[in-house]
C-alpha cells in the first residue's frame, strides 16, 4: 500500500483512478506495457537532417538575448581582431546542458566566433576556471601535436583497424549511441598522444571523466592515461571523475591517452585545475592585442544540475547557494575591463547570474544553446542576426535580494512582487534596430468586459528586427 495512503493522505481509489489515467495516456504514446517503444522506429536517415539542423540554429539564435549594449559596442565590425576568454568558451557540456541527447555536429562559441570572423582574427585563452576547485575542460592552448593545439587520435574499429586519424583540439566527447564516422557507437577504440604544455611553473591537477552511463551498461570503458612517461591510470572510470596531482617546471610533457569503448552511454573529457594565475596572465595578454574581448562567462552543467556531487563556492550538490557570477570569473572580468579595451560578455548559463553591469560594455545571454550555439552567438555578435530574445525570468542584483531558500512565500519574488530594481527584468531584451509605436486604441464595452490596446508598431531603423 503506497504511503500516502497508510497515511490518510489519499484514498485507495483516488490512487487507482490517477494510475488508471496514467496508463491510458501511456497507451495513447503507443508505450503501454508489453508494446515497443514507438521511437524506437525512427531510422537513422531520419535523425539529424538539414531540416533538423536548421531549426538548432534558428532556436539558439532567438533563444540569444542583448541584455545590455553601451555605446553600440554590439553588432561587431568586419575585420575586428577578438580576444575569445573564458572556460565556456570551448565545452561541449555548455551546449547540451543537463538531461541532453548527443550533439551531431556541435559549435562551440571559439568554433562559430573562428568560422565567422577568421581563425587569423581570433585568439583564445581559458582565462580562469569556472568555480573554485571545479576542474574545467583542459584546452587546446595546453596541447600540441605536430605543432598544432590539441592531439593526435587515432580511431580503430573492433578488429583493431585504424579507420580515422585526425588532429582534436581538446579530449570533450560525448559518445552516447555515436562514434566518429565509420565506427560502430557500441564498440571502438581510441588513442591520442603528443605534449601536454603547461601555462607555467606551479602545482596543479588534471582529471579524466566519463559521463555517467545509465542503461545497458555490463561493462563500463576502459581509460588508460600516461603523463611524461608514468602511468596515472588504467582501468574503468565507471562515472566516477579521477583526478592526479601534477607539479610542473613550466616544460611540456608527453601525454598518451587511451580509449576502449563497450558501451552505448559513456564519453570522455580530459579536464584540470591549472596552475594559480597562469591562466589569467595568458588571457591578459591575448587582451591586450586584440581589439576587443568576448569573454564568455557563466555556470556549466557541472555545477548547478541535479544531485551532482559539487561542494565548490557558491554551490552545493548541483544547487546553487549564491546567485552572482563566481568569483574567479568576476575576478578576471575584472581584470579584462582594467585593459581599457571593449568588453562584451556572454553569460552561458541555465538560471539568472547577477555580475557587476559596469565590467561589460554588452551583455549577451546565450543560456545553454544547443548544437548550433557557437554559429548562433557568432551570427549575433556579428549582426548577421538580430538578437529578439526577452528574458524569461528576472535577473537580481544579489543574492540578499532574494528571501532565504526555505523561504516558500512569495514576497520578493518573481517580478511580480519583486520590490527592488532588478539587474535586467523579466522580459527585458534589446535589438539592433529601433521599433516605432503609434495610434494606439483602447477598446472596452464597459468597465466589467475584456480591454483590447492596439498599436502600430513600425520598424524605425535600418536593420531588420522583431519586437
Amino acid at each position: 500500500m503506497p504511503e500516502a495512503v497508510r497515511r490518510g493522505l489519499v484514498s485507495e481509489a483516488e490512487v487507482d483512478r490517477a494510475l488508471t489515467r496514467s496508463l491510458a495516456a501511456r497507451a495513447r504514446l503507443g508505450i503501454a506495457f508489453g508494446q515497443a517503444n514507438p521511437w524506437a522506429r525512427i531510422r537513422p536517415d531520419q535523425v539529424d537532417t538539414p531540416d533538423h539542423r536548421a531549426l538548432a540554429l534558428e532556436a539558439a539564435r532567438k533563444a540569444m538575448v542583448l541584455v545590455q549594449n553601451n555605446g553600440g559596442v554590439l553588432p561587431l565590425k568586419p575585420g575586428v581582431r577578438l580576444a575569445v576568454i573564458g572556460a565556456n568558451a570551448d565545452d561541449l557540456a555548455v551546449l547540451e546542458a543537463n538531461y541532453h541527447g548527443t550533439a551531431a555536429a556541435p559549435v562551440t562559441p571559439l568554433e562559430g566566433l573562428r568560422a565567422r570572423f577568421g581563425a587569423d582574427h581570433v585568439t583564445y585563452a581559458q582565462g580562469s576556471v569556472l568555480a573554485e576547485g571545479a576542474p574545467v575542460i583542459l584546452p587546446e592552448t595546453a596541447l600540441s601535436a605536430g605543432g598544432k593545439p590539441g592531439l593526435a587520435g587515432e580511431y580503430r574499429d573492433a578488429a583493431g583497424k585504424l579507420v580515422l586519424a585526425r588532429q582534436d583540439r581538446r579530449i570533450d566527447f560525448n559518445f552516447t549511441r555515436s562514434a566518429p564516422k565509420g565506427l560502430d557507437p557500441q564498440r571502438f577504440s581510441a588513442s591520442w598522444s603528443g605534449m601536454l604544455v603547461p601555462p607555467g611553473p606551479g602545482a596543479w591537477r588534471l582529471a579524466i571523466d566519463a559521463p555517467q552511463c545509465w542503461k545497458d551498461c555490463h561493462r563500463h570503458d576502459d581509460v588508460a592515461l600516461w603523463v611524461g612517461g608514468q602511468q596515472l591510470h588504467a582501468g574503468p572510470l565507471g562515472g566516477a571523475r579521477q583526478e592526479f596531482a601534477l607539479t610542473s617546471d613550466g616544460t611540456p610533457q608527453p601525454i598518451r591517452l587511451d580509449l576502449d569503448h563497450y558501451g552505448d552511454d559513456e564519453g570522455l573529457r580530459l579536464l584540470w585545475l591549472p596552475p594559480a594565475g597562469a591562466e589569467e596572465a595568458r588571457a591578459l595578454a591575448v587582451a591586450r592585442d586584440a581589439d576587443v574581448i568576448v569573454a564568455v562567462l557563466g555556470l556549466s552543467p557541472d555545477l548547478e544540475g541535479e544531485a551532482l556531487q559539487v561542494q565548490v563556492p557558491g554551490f552545493v550538490g548541483g544547487d546553487r547557494s549564491e546567485i552572482e557570477l563566481p568569483r574567479p570569473q568576476a575576478d578576471l572580468l575584472g581584470r579584462l575591463r582594467a585593459t581599457g579595451k571593449p568588453v562584451v560578455a556572454v553569460l552561458a548559463t541555465g538560471s539568472a547570474v547577477a555580475m557587476d553591469e559596469n565590467l561589460a560594455d554588452a551583455v549577451v545571454v546565450a543560456w545553454y544553446p544547443g548544437e548550433a550555439g557557437g554559429t548562433a552567438l557568432a551570427d549575433t555578435l556579428s549582426g548577421a542576426s538580430n538578437p529578439s530574445g526577452r528574458l524569461p525570468v528576472t535577473f537580481y542584483r544579489h543574492t540578499t535580494d532574494l528571501p532565504a531558500f526555505v523561504d516558500y512565500g512569495m514576497k520578493e519574488r518573481t517580478y511580480r512582487f519583486f520590490s527592488g530594481k532588478p539587474l535586467w527584468g523579466f522580459g527585458h531584451g534589446l535589438s539592433y534596430t529601433r521599433f516605432a509605436y503609434a495610434a494606439p486604441q483602447v477598446r472596452a464595452a464597459d468597465t466589467a468586459s475584456p480591454v483590447t490596446l492596439s498599436v502600430q508598431v513600425r520598424n524605425a531603423g535600418d536593420r531588420a528586427g522583431k519586437t
